[in-house]
């Protein structure tokens, strides 16, 4: 009802950006046939990544340019066949994949109503590392940690923390009333998913009531902070550059 009346908890500032599903609108985008895609993330926003959401109907396939992007996709819900290069995999709910730039990929034979979410980024080279391989994994095997030894907030690594990587995407669970240990500020820019769960972002001077499919983006050295609220877990996949230099 209140959308009714144009009311909706989406804002959007030059430094942080919170989109619902209610705001989503789709896009045509070459690459991605049989399927809706919403870019949430991107430099129009004043990013420097594209983060977008790819719901698939019957017989719909995804596959976008490669020549300088990297990729990095995760299953939202449902299921499908990734492939990249010649490895190939069928895939279910919490599989994800990396395809490095200048490698092909493709999302194919989805369930219907399957969701991937798409990290990319164009790689910026490091002198003397070589690049990145490709992978394809079930996050249900990575190991989680407790975060600074908090045991209500768990941290998932999905890509190896190796210099070759520019970009890491994780995976974050917190207990009901887990929280961050403290307000972060730093370089690394961020694209978030809420996977589950319900909770309270801080972004800047701002408190938003953030739930399942929500999308966050935080600018380098925007203030934040988060607490899972209700009485269930909250879980979010974001994303963040890395291992590069400050000039």
């Amino acid at each position: 009802m209140t959308e009714l009346f144009g009311s909706t908890r989406a804002h959007i500032s030059s430094r942080h950006a919170l989109i619902t599903p209610s705001n989503h609108v789709n896009s045509s985008i070459p690459g991605i046939t049989g399927a809706k895609a919403v870019v949430l993330i991107n430099g129009a926003m004043g990013a420097n990544f594209a983060q977008t959401l790819v719901t698939f109907a019957s017989g719909g396939r995804a596959a976008l340019d490669a020549s300088e992007v990297q990729t990095v996709g995760y299953v939202v819900s449902g299921g499908g066949t990734i492939t990249i290069g010649r490895d190939k995999q069928k895939s279910s709910a919490g599989y994800y994949f990396y395809a490095p730039a200048g490698q092909a990929w493709s999302f194919t034979a989805p369930k219907v109503g399957t969701q991937l979410m798409l990290f990319q980024k164009k790689y910026v080279a490091l002198d003397g590392v070589g690049v990145p391989k490709a992978i394809i994994a079930d996050s249900a095997t990575v190991k989680g940690v407790p975060f600074l030894g908090d045991p209500a907030a768990n941290l998932q690594v999905l890509l190896p923390d190796e210099p070759a990587f520019d970009l890491a995407v994780n995976v974050f669970a917190y207990q009901p009333g887990g929280h961050l240990p403290f307000v972060e500020v730093h370089v690394m820019e961020h694209g978030l998913v809420m996977l589950d769960g319900a909770g309270v972002y801080r972004l800047e001077d701002s408190w938003y009531p953030v739930q399942t499919g929500d999308v966050i983006w935080m600018a380098p050295y925007c203030a934040q902070w988060f607490v899972a609220m209700g009485q269930k877990p909250a879980s979010y996949l974001y994303y963040k550059d890395v291992n590069r230099a400050a000039l």
